[in-house]
């Protein structure tokens, strides 16, 4: 995917995306003045987070003509499509929550797009009020702490002063299934965020306000979070099956070892990875399901 879209104008302005609905887009601009935007011609790409220069059109809407270069572009895509989540974060915090089942294989999924475009992942188990259901969660979701991935326990109807230290001075992305607590999260944080979003609607023209496009909050000057709409998947086709193994993080210092250069760490004689497995060097269960990823046909094509 394209990185940037380079057209120059004479006389622009330069803002962000803080609302992106469709190819309609909210760009809060350095006065502080929410504008609505379209793209120039007929094609995308464009996503929340992107700082973007635009030409005004008509009182309060504008056009624009250029996506800044980007530090991180977080997207899901399959063999037909790709869907933009997010521009320039620094942190992808995936919400989980024992009540309902979460997807351990979602969060696999997940990481592995964080990795790939080195940006921070933090898992915080919501809804810890459900004391006996989030003591199992924490069980299984130990491994990703092990890891070094942050595990945080929050329940965000009480409180979530535990997570501001993680957020602070970051870009973060909200990711999860729905039903995790994704958007109490959010109106717990920030107080004033469904009249924003209802704002944000009426702005775009987009009628009722529902959680179905992705969104930019401040929290403080240098923090700020995007809440992105639920998903059941997240296809990685985008991510060659060579480089996924790189993605997990605990397969690395094994790359390059086993017997044969082509090995697809499917269990083949020599696999460096199932060695390793086998040995308790790393968890069979992370690569089950990297296996599953990267050799099943179509596994990493769900989107």
């Amino acid at each position: 995917m394209s990185s940037t879209r380079r057209v120059s104008t004479s006389s622009s302005i330069s803002g962000q995306i803080v609302a992106a609905f469709g190819r309609h887009f909210l760009v809060k601009t350095a006065s502080h003045t929410p504008l609505s935007c379209v793209m120039r011609g007929k094609k995308g790409g464009a996503a929340c987070g992107d700082q973007v220069e635009i030409k005004l059109t008509t009182a309060g809407q504008g056009v624009i003509e250029t996506i800044l270069p980007r530090s991180a572009l977080l997207y899901r895509s399959d063999v037909y499509r790709e869907k933009i989540i997010a521009a320039n974060v620094t942190q992808m915090v995936i919400v989980v929550a024992a009540v309902p089942s979460f997807s351990e294989e979602l969060i696999n999924r997940c990481l592995a797009a964080a990795e790939n475009q080195r940006i921070r992942g933090l898992i915080v188990l919501n809804k810890a009020d459900l004391i006996e259901p989030t003591r199992t969660a924490a069980a299984s979701l130990s491994l990703y702490r092990e890891l070094g991935y942050p595990l945080l326990q929050i329940s965000a109807k009480t409180s979530v002063a535990p997570l501001l230290p993680y957020l602070k001075g970051q870009l973060s992305v909200l990711v999860g299934q729905s039903g995790m607590g994704k958007s109490t999260l959010i109106n717990t944080l920030i107080p004033d965020a469904e009249r924003a979003t209802a704002g944000i609607s009426i702005a775009l023209d987009s009628g009722r306000h529902t959680t179905t496009h992705a969104r930019l909050f401040h929290l403080d000057e240098d923090t700020r979070i995007i809440d992105s709409p639920g998903m059941q998947e997240f296809g990685l086709h985008h991510i060659d099956g060579k480089d996924l193994a790189w993605e997990f993080i605990e397969f690395r210092s094994y790359l390059g070892q086993c017997k044969f250069n082509n090995c697809r760490h499917a269990d083949e004689p020599g696999c460096a990875l199932g060695e390793a497995a086998r040995e308790g060097k790393i968890s069979g269960r992370r690569l089950d399901f990297y296996r599953k990823l990267a050799i099943l046909p179509g596994a990493m094509s769900r989107a």
